[in-house]
């Protein structure tokens, strides 16, 4: 029997019945939480062979043993089947979420079966509700985020609003989920699973007390990373000018993507740069609960609605990634402008770097002839704010069939008018990084098709020389190293800070001394688990390819090299196969 320090407290809701369970599932020693837990649960939940969007596939949110004890372990979890790729995937977001499970009393929320209206369920500690809001179908993100807090009530400091827009209500393939305003899950198309369910939201209320760890070390050792975190420096960029600042460095090593990856730098990068984002829009830092970095940067967008010169102010938050797809992929210049463009993306509920780069390859079919305005319903030109953002509101309503199809992503829509040769994906719409062999393999390959999956392009900024094996080698251990991480749950900025020895001292913190004293074990199961469940929803890493668009930039490190890149796909596709054999 399991001890209870190895159990993890998940409830299970069907939307179908209206009715939820606890359950008490075996396994912390062995899976961590996270990224581990969400694993256990959807082998244990979902169905491999089904659809994406079948009704009876779960949708699971998950935190991990450090959650709400320590600084920076901030994050939750989405497990669930993609409807962008028909694969297990992996999603994860900030904001409130995490804490608010953690103080509902939950390891995870597993959601299944379709609601029979469109819903909102309600969870705490002691109110399980499945709420009939009709009325809020088809209200953009921040409508149903406004009326929503009025609606569930609770208290705002430990209760989290998880949210669709229309792009999950109509089911477009990279539908994100907006969590808090500010934060997202935003990749793979979790907002579409959410709107399959007839599910608008889920409302988290943490309403229940977390007590303290007993062990005496724990007050010492919380502050001790606190200090390294808040006064050391290691985190000043996060909260200076954050990942915006990654802007005119990654311009100077022809590393930033620019109009559908036609170039890699420009002379105007200093126009969407952090510095002036900053000085011309930066309004106030935020931070997830739990974080005292504060590495969300709220822009401001101003909306004029009357020739009386009267205007609307919208707070945006922005980062680097959502910047890049609203901005030099497109070829906008003007802050305000790809901030603008960032808010409406985030009204329909899409995921801003898949629709960016998607619009961006729209841009570029156009001008070969491969369809018509008549298709877009707007002239779409690099650099036009203003048609991409009425391009973005007809993606989110899925107006026609050409939206339709560009709603399952840049190379569905290649597949049918042609393109697939300028279709800048790498397994799902790329993010702001043209370093190159090294993160176009990793992106391709990689579990979550992320930027964040491992560290590649940073391992392409400080090596020049082409080494398969060794690679290789970077690839797989430093995915097992960020797997800990998101299965205790932690920011992935954090990982300067909780390195092996902290983790150990953490977990032992916390009351699990055989899982810190296994931590590389547990890591390591936890990661073939889910790369278990990739495999068995179809995913051939073998299969996957890098369209030549990638092999036709030039880097600081000169042109691309293809073959080189080839091999290198080829190789960490084999090892990430190897991986699963071995166990």
């Amino acid at each position: 029997m399991a001890s209870d320090n190895d159990l993890f407290r998940v409830l299970v809701y069907d939307l179908a019945a209206a009715k939820g369970d606890i359950v008490m599932l075996p396994g912390r020693g062995e899976m961590i939480g996270g990224s581990g837990l969400a694993a256990l649960l959807f082998a244990k939940y979902g169905e491999v062979a089904a659809d994406a969007l079948d009704p009876g596939q779960p949708i699971i949110f998950a935190i991990g043993p450090a959650t709400g004890y320590f600084p920076l372990m901030s994050k939750t979890v989405a497990g669930f089947k993609s409807p962008y790729n028909g694969f297990y995937a992996e999603s994860h977001a900030g904001g409130r979420s995490a804490l608010a499970l953690r103080f509902a009393g939950l390891d995870a929320l597993v959601v299944i079966g379709r609601a029979k209206r469109p819903s909102v369920l309600v969870v705490g500690s002691r109110r399980l509700e499945l709420l009939d809001t009709h009325y809020l179908w088809g209200a953009d993100v921040f409508t149903t985020g406004k009326l929503l807090r009025k609606i569930a009530a609770g208290s705002s400091g430990h209760r989290s609003i998880m949210r669709i827009g229309p792009a999950g209500e109509n089911g477009i393939g990279y539908a994100c989920v907006n969590v808090d305003t500010y934060r997202h899950f935003g990749r793979l198309g979790l907002g579409a699973v959410m709107g399959a369910k007839n599910l608008k939201a889920v409302v988290v209320q943490g309403d229940a007390d977390l007590p303290l760890p007993v062990d005496k070390g724990y007050a010492k050792l919380f502050k001790a990373i606190h200090e390294q975190v808040t006064s050391s420096g290691m985190m000043a960029k996060y909260h200076d000018l954050g990942t915006p600042a990654n802007v005119l460095p990654l311009n100077e090593l022809k590393s930033l993507p620019w109009r559908n990856m036609t170039a890699t730098s420009d002379p105007e990068a200093a126009k969407i740069s952090g510095e002036a984002f900053a000085d011309e829009l930066l309004m106030h830092n935020a931070a997830c609960s739990g974080c005292p970095v504060g590495c969300i940067h709220i822009g401001m967008v101003r909306e004029k609605f009357s020739d009386a010169h009267r205007f609307a102010i919208h707070q945006v938050a922005y980062d680097h990634e959502p910047n890049f797809a609203a901005g030099p992929m497109l070829g906008v210049t003007d802050p305000a402008e790809v901030l603008a463009i960032n808010d409406m993306a985030d009204r329909q509920g899409l995921d801003i770097i898949s629709a960016g780069v998607a619009l961006a390859w729209a841009v570029e079919a156009t001008t070969k002839g491969l369809f018509s305005e008549k298709d877009t319903e707007v002239r779409l030109a690099f650099g036009d704010a203003e048609a991409f953002k009425r391009a973005l509101w007809l993606l989110g309503h899925k107006a026609n069939d050409f939206y339709a199809l560009l709603g399952q992503g840049s190379m569905a829509a290649a597949k049918h008018y042609g393109g697939e040769e300028f279709a800048c994906v790498l397994g799902q719409e790329m993010a702001g990084y043209a370093t190159g062999e090294t993160y176009f393999v990793s992106q391709t390959v990689g579990f979550r098709h992320s930027h964040l999956d491992t560290g590649a392009y940073s391992y392409d900024q400080k090596h020049k020389e082409k080494d398969v094996a060794a690679v290789v080698k970077f690839l797989i251990d430093d995915e097992r190293e960020r797997v800990l991480l998101t299965s205790l749950v932690g920011c992935l900025f954090a990982r300067g800070v909780y390195k092996p020895d902290v983790i150990a001292e953490v977990l032992t913190s916390l009351g699990y001394p055989e899982l810190a004293a296994g931590q590389d074990a547990a890591a390591e199961k936890a990661r073939r688990a889910r790369w278990r469940l990739k495999l068995a929803t179809g995913y051939d890493p073998v299969l996957t390819r890098i369209p030549r668009r990638f092999a036709e930039i030039t880097t600081w490190k000169g042109p691309v090299d293809a073959a080189y890149m080839e091999a290198l796909r080829q190789a960490y596709a084999e090892a990430v196969l190897a991986l699963v054999k071995e166990e």
